[in-house]
């Protein structure tokens, strides 16, 4: 009788030390562990009016593990964008960014929030990398109150004023001069920080961007052009629409840098080197050279201008998640159980931010009149016969 008293106890403890351990391991900690380590980049820098910085990177296991888990959590995000596209849940334009979450991770890597970001419509994972919630990404994906513009933007106006992300703009090339407006700004007011513009390979032919980056050099502005070249412009290669596409070469007498935009720490070196360079001698460009696996929008299959052997190809051979991967077995930070135990927490995450943000409520009709005026002017908002005021707005 003791002794099945004794095993019924020692089934129920080993039953309760089961429930804790599943409960402690759901979100698996991220290692603490700063001890250095030299990598080197998986390609050399090209340089252009400048010197190159070193092909040898130092990271540690945190950053390693920390660069593995939020480029997880950016493809797992966009991947279901996509599947709540086809749903019809998101309505409108939507760009998605698999393939290029190297960038986003390898700048925030380099620099702080201080520093300035705005970019153009593929802006989900940089808003991520900001310090934005998947929450705020599907709310306001989806239209809805909780979105981070309350859901009145959409996928291509996401912003983040209190870590300086700017946008989020959809006019092709339009931030550029916007960007180099904020490095403007942060000279003015003398805070050593820098600017950084990202625009696509398929904007680096608009007039604008060579005038901003004209004024830019002659008032030796902290601005950093970055140029995420994924090789097509909606469905045109850049071959097809640059005579010249060696874009970091396209400053003329303003330094360049090509860097392997598919490789995250490549990215962290290059903008390091790029910030501190432009804090002394005014603006740069970057050229990261990246791949996006999904096709330009959401009408674009992504096939029909490119083999699908093309892009396996870069999956096999350049995949940002899985060069992470490999750096972190090869120097036994993590066992592959342990990445796969990292995948499925950010898949119940991403499963999590959507039910909550289809919670969220549409905004009110009254929405329309806000964020139009200043505040407080008595604007009055007529109807179609321009005879009955409607509203007056905020």
């Amino acid at each position: 009788m003791a002794l099945s008293r004794l095993n019924c106890f020692s089934s129920r403890s080993a039953n309760l030390l089961k429930t804790l351990s599943s409960a402690i391991s759901l979100r698996r900690p991220i290692s603490t562990d700063t001890t250095p380590i030299i990598v080197e980049t998986s390609v050399p820098f090209t340089s252009h009016q400048c010197e190159a910085p070193s092909r040898s990177v130092e990271t540690n296991p945190k950053e390693l593990l920390t660069f593995f888990r939020d480029m997880a959590l950016m493809r797992r995000m966009e991947i279901a964008a996509d599947s709540l596209y086809k749903a019809k849940l998101i309505r409108g334009f939507c760009h998605l960014y698999d393939g290029q979450e190297a960038v986003a991770v390898g700048m925030e890597a380099a620099i702080t929030k201080k520093d300035c970001i705005i970019t153009a419509y593929r802006d989900h994972c940089t808003f991520v990398a900001r310090g934005g919630t998947l929450l705020e990404v599907f709310a306001e994906l989806m239209g809805r109150q909780a979105g981070c513009s309350r859901g009145k933007g959409g996928s291509m106006h996401f912003y983040k004023k209190d870590s300086n992300f700017y946008g989020g703009h959809g006019i092709v090339g339009a931030q550029v001069p916007l960007g180099c407006g904020l490095a403007f700004a942060q000279k003015y007011s003398k805070d050593e920080n820098v600017s950084f513009a990202l625009y696509g390979d398929g904007a680096a032919n608009q007039g604008q961007l060579f005038e901003a980056l004209n004024i830019s050099a002659l008032w030796d502005l902290p601005a950093i052009l970055v140029c995420e070249n994924n090789h097509y412009g909606m469905g045109t290669a850049e071959w097809r629409a640059a005579k010249s596409p060696a874009y970091y070469k396209r400053g003329d007498y303003v330094p360049g840098l090509k860097v392997d935009g598919m490789d995250a720490l490549a990215v962290k070196q290059a903008c390091k080197f790029a910030k501190e360079h432009a804090l002394k001698n005014g603006p740069i460009i970057l050229e990261m050279d990246t791949y996006r696996y999904h096709g330009h929008s959401m009408s674009d299959p992504g096939s029909t201008y490119r083999t699908r052997d093309e892009i396996s190809g870069v999956r096999q051979e350049r995949d940002p998640i899985e060069r992470i991967r490999k750096l972190i077995l090869s120097h036994d930070l993590a066992t592959e159980k342990d990445l796969k135990d990292i995948e499925k927490e950010v898949r119940k995450e991403v499963d999590d931010a959507i039910a909550q943000a289809k919670e969220s409520p549409m905004p009110e009709p009254s929405e329309l009149f806000t964020n139009v005026y200043v505040k407080g002017l008595g604007v009055e908002s007529f109807g179609a016969d321009r005879k009955e005021v409607r509203a007056t707005l905020p």
